[in-house]
């Protein structure tokens, strides 16, 4: 028996969600609290007291799920017992460890079994049997004695309950391993995984449990969405693996707009970036830095002339940034246009930002190819001749609006960061007013761009490119208070990455 109608949310982006809701404030402990609760309470609405419980418990979160119901259960008087798949020395997570050691201590009304190899492992009887082995981190074939629990609960004539999908089944794909739980009944958690409606027959009857998850987690841009879009690097790594941006900005006056966003995607970990600016500016941005590769273009503006010539690197390059610095001279947004159009035909992922955002505004049209667009409100309302308002709601439906209207993302820079791919909508609240700053939107492209050439898709990397670029600002101004330079901005893009949980405070 399945609820109707029921939206899904893959693994990856439960884990996301629920950084974003510890990031909140909620405690994973809170979260595994609730599960377990859950559980706990769907067994006592279907048994009476006395009735024997079995746990088969894992040693990560999911264990904690069921170490959680547990001590509810033996709380209502039911006979529990656990079985815990491994050594308590295994557990890495605080969260489970604190209630291991609450079983542990409730050793008068709880028997435990440490299982940590196969010939320990038997069949129990019981009335209950509780699936709490692997969850979400199931990946691979099932292995000893994870196998062999399995083929214990199976075999078990108790009623078997699944604690947020049964093990061995694949969350997101709904694919067997190698064996899996036949389960009466699975308990999930917020939403169901797509994996649990293609794979009913291990499923039983499904109930979807609301374990305190807050809205604002999944509509403000945090922690998790960063994790998303984070590519992990194998030791077998090579050049370009990581991809290549084109950056195509720059003009006689200006020439550190460019340069602030090539520096920001190598920041974020692009391989390759390649800066396409008048030769005289292109000289310029390479004194800047040995790091940046530049192309030179005829002339003192990017013109039709030029076209032809950056053709040949969009084809090599998996995305294209197109506007800081471009300037306005009459052959520039000529040469913005030609340039979409082939950007467009390539369907190759593109930002447009400053300059070729106030071209585009003059061909604007529907596509059908990764288009992310970040205006400031001065931008937004060239692009859409609506005015931004000051009330956040009404901001949002028109952001939406454009970007439904468009078929693109657009990321509205402002002190709340609003992002919408015209279906979605997400908001970011990092960031302060030292970013007022000239560039820290040169570099909010460079982080969003750097994120779409790493296969990204492009609302996901807008909302963990906001993210970013507003949380590497409020670091820097913690550190110098609001007398911030973009380039101040740069410098902490590796620490956000690699632990956006660190940042400073929650702004709401």
């Amino acid at each position: 028996m399945f609820p109707q109608a029921l939206k899904t949310i893959s693994s990856l982006e439960m884990r996301a969600l629920e950084l974003n809701t510890e990031y909140l404030g909620v405690s994973p402990l809170q979260l595994m609290e609730n599960a377990g609760h859950a559980v706990s309470s769907e067994i006592y609405s279907r048994f009476k007291p006395s009735s024997v419980v079995v746990v088969y418990a894992g040693v990560g979160r999911n264990g904690g799920d069921g170490f959680v119901a547990a001590r509810h259960l033996t709380g209502k008087d039911f006979d529990v017992s656990i079985v815990l798949l491994g050594n308590p020395e295994d557990i890495k997570s605080e969260h489970t460890r604190r209630n291991f050691r609450a079983i542990q201590n409730m050793s008068s009304s709880v028997k435990t079994v440490i299982a940590y190899d196969s010939s320990m492992i038997r069949k129990l009887d019981a009335d209950v049997v509780i699936d709490a082995l692997l969850g979400t981190g199931v990946s691979g074939p099932l292995r000893h004695p994870i196998l062999q629990a399995v083929e214990a609960i199976n075999d078990s004539k108790g009623f078997k309950v699944a604690v947020d999908l049964p093990t061995g089944v694949n969350p997101d794909t709904g694919e067997i391993l190698n064996n899996a739980v036949n389960a009466d009944l699975t308990v999930t958690f917020h939403k169901p995984k797509p994996g649990l409606l293609k794979a009913k027959d291990h499923v039983g009857e499904l109930i979807v449990a609301d374990i305190g998850i807050p809205k604002e987690a999944e509509l403000h841009a945090g922690p998790g969405d960063v994790v998303l879009t984070t590519k992990s690097r194998s030791l077998e790594s090579h050049k370009g693996d990581f991809g290549r941006l084109l950056i195509i900005g720059g003009s006689e006056t200006f020439s550190g707009a460019p340069t602030l966003a090539a520096l920001a995607a190598l920041r974020v970990g692009v391989d390759l970036v390649y800066v396409a600016a008048p030769t005289k500016t292109a000289h310029t941005i390479s004194s800047m830095s040995p790091d940046l590769i530049t192309l030179k273009l005829e002339g003192k503006h990017f013109k039709p002339e030029n076209v032809e010539v950056i053709k040949k690197w969009i084809t090599r390059c998996d995305g294209v940034v197109m506007g800081p610095g471009l300037g306005l001279h009459e052959e520039t947004l000529e040469a913005v246009e030609q340039t979409f159009d082939i950007i467009e035909e390539a369907k190759k992922p593109l930002l447009l930002d400053a300059d070729a955002l106030k071209a585009f505004a003059k061909f604007k049209r529907r596509v059908d190819f990764k288009l992310v667009l970040t205006p400031h409100a001065g931008e937004f309302e060239i692009l859409t001749g609506k005015m931004s308002v000051k009330e956040l709601n009404e901001t949002v439906k028109e952001v939406k609006k454009a970007a439904e209207t468009l078929n693109c993302v657009i990321l509205l820079k402002g002190n709340v960061d609003v992002i919408s791919d015209g279906k979605r909508v997400k908001l970011n609240y990092t960031g302060n007013p030292g970013m007022t700053v000239g560039g820290t939107g040169d570099v909010l492209s460079g982080i969003v761009a750097a994120f779409m050439v790493h296969g990204n898709p492009s609302f996901e990397s807008s909302v963990a490119g906001a993210f970013v670029n507003g949380a590497t600002g409020d670091f820097a101004a913690q550190e110098r208070g609001f007398h911030l330079v973009p380039t101040d901005l740069i410098d902490w893009i590796p620490e956000v990455i690699d632990d956006p949980m660190s940042h400073v405070e929650v702004r709401m």
